[in-house]
């Protein structure tokens, strides 16, 4: 039919909630019964190329159990934005139906969700010229400075970043110089229609989250140790002998990476390092989970539950029965 619409599960959680472990098992169950599930990945650090520790990007037997997309397709030193992943995934989403699989949204990117189901704001893309005279003014006078600058023009957006996330304050003050007008108030704006392909879908969220906070901040802290035991520094060294990456990159902001390199640029000592990767993931978490918890739709998993693979697996084959 011309006009059916098709639901696609989509597995959503924060960091540790058991996301990969759920698709996996629902892509063997779903195989012993002669459906195909191929998985796409809405994870904004699992596109880069040669970042696979510290972003607990599946293993080859992982990867070898199930199809995966979205998944090392941008090299670390180039951008890849909300615009170019809801691009990527209804194309790839299309594909698979075409090919009479079903597909799987697996992931925790809550901004890649939104502009996917939401569509996106209208922003103007990134201006070099006027990057590099943020850049130089901020080299100048601190990035301190630029955060009050923000706050002049646009009061709400700067109240939400911190003093030195320049990578925030540049877009925001980027967006105000090219438009004139402050980032809050087109954030606010309705967003584009729904022509698109999407509209052929519905996507379902179905939200892995903890009932005791304090057991997913625990798995947290275990998952950046074994990162760290498993070659995460010697995995950043590499990345910083390339030569062409800088801490200040999207790809070098990842949870885990940025700590790592202030490390390895030894700003801080390695018991410093440990705690500050662990609490950016926790605060991770938490901005995950504040996303998820303002989508009324979704369909809720406990992800502290004894058998959360199987509340998931069932969840995921109603969605996608």
């Amino acid at each position: 039919m011309v006009n059916h619409v098709l639901p696609v599960a989509c597995l959503l959680g924060p960091t540790a909630s058991g996301k990969t472990a759920s698709a996996l098992e629902f892509t063997a169950q779903s195989r012993a019964r002669g459906r195909e599930i191929e998985i796409v990945s809405v994870d904004s650090a699992l596109v880069y190329r040669g970042m696979d520790i510290g972003t607990a990007k599946p293993d080859a037997q992982e990867r070898a159990a199930a199809v995966h997309h979205l998944i090392d397709i941008v090299d670390p030193a180039d951008a890849y934005s909300a615009a170019n992943f809801r691009a990527d995934a209804l194309r790839v989403t299309g594909e698979i139906v075409a090919r009479g699989n079903v597909p799987l949204l697996v992931g925790g990117t809550m901004l890649y969700y939104k502009a996917l189901t939401q569509g996106l704001n209208d922003l103007p893309t990134a201006d070099a010229a006027v990057r590099a005279q943020l850049d130089a003014d901020a080299a100048r006078d601190g990035w301190p400075a630029l955060h009050a600058r923000l706050a002049e023009v646009d009061p709400p957006t700067a109240a939400r970043l911190a003093p030195n996330d320049s990578q925030r304050i540049q877009r925001a003050l980027e967006i105000y110089l090219l438009t004139g007008q402050p980032m809050s108030t087109l954030l606010a704006a309705p967003r584009q229609a729904a022509t698109d392909d999407a509209a052929r879908y519905r996507f379902v969220p179905i939200a892995l989250e903890p009932s005791d906070r304090s057991v997913l901040h625990k798995r947290i802290e275990q998952r950046f140790d074994a990162m760290l035991a498993n070659g995460l520094l010697d995995e950043v060294k590499t990345l910083r002998a390339r030569g062409d990456l800088n801490a200040d990159m999207p790809s070098m902001r990842c949870v885990g990476y940025r700590q790592a390199w202030e490390y390895l640029d030894g700003e801080i000592d390695y018991a410093t390092m440990r705690d500050k990767g662990v609490f950016a993931t926790r605060q991770l978490c938490k901005r995950q989970l504040t996303w998820l918890r303002a989508m009324p739709e979704r369909i809720v998993v406990d992800c502290c539950a004894a058998d959360l693979t199987a509340q998931a697996v069932a969840a995921v084959e109603r969605v996608s029965a």
